[in-house]
């Protein structure tokens, strides 16, 4: 089974989050939801309360045995996510290893701050594109993947964002399964 890992920090874009959460536990995909404050509750910017499954302390082995590693957007949570030294360090690892990274709104603009996207096609939320620093950008695209990254723009692409996940740790049929399933139809 395919497993991944979703960073929750105070003011995440529950939507983002949630959604992904959903359709790839639909997909058959172990998640692990990852609490970066001091509790397992974790506060997010619409103010719905969201209890994650660990803590950042407590999570090394899940992270180092995910798939793919994912950063929801949201406000402020991007920011304490990006400020957070070990997730830092999490994430370049990830990337010399070839583990996989997901990032939607403006949670791409860590990557990009961390080199990551030099080269790269992505995307990310409007405005936030002078922070993608060194990406290929890709604006009119909803979800944009290049290798082991995967970006998407917001709220209103989470759904196509999750079901991109999910073809790419299951199976581009899964992935048709449960867009029919939920009724979700896109170009």
């Amino acid at each position: 089974m395919s497993k991944a890992c979703i960073f929750l920090a105070t003011g995440f874009e529950e939507t983002e989050a949630i959604a992904v959460i959903d359709i790839l536990r639909r997909g058959r995909v172990d998640v692990t939801t990852i609490s970066m404050t001091d509790s397992h509750a974790v506060m997010g910017r619409s103010r719905i309360l969201v209890t994650a499954d660990k803590m950042w302390e407590d999570a090394q082995q899940r992270i180092e045995e995910a798939d793919m590693l994912i950063l929801p957007g949201g406000q402020p949570g991007v920011t304490y996510l990006g400020r957070h030294k070990g997730l830092q360090e999490v994430l370049e690892k990830a990337v010399k290893q070839g583990q996989r990274i997901s990032a939607i709104c403006a949670a791409p603009v860590i990557l990009g701050h961390l080199g990551i996207l030099k080269g790269k096609k992505a995307t990310g939320y409007p405005g936030t594109e002078s922070e993608l620093e060194g990406a290929i950008l890709d604006p009119r695209k909803e979800v944009v993947k290049d290798g082991h990254l995967i970006t998407s723009r917001g709220v209103g692409t989470a759904v196509p964002f999750a079901l991109k996940l999910v073809e790419v740790l299951q199976s581009k049929s899964v992935a048709e399964e449960i867009r029919r399933e939920i009724v979700f139809q896109y170009d």
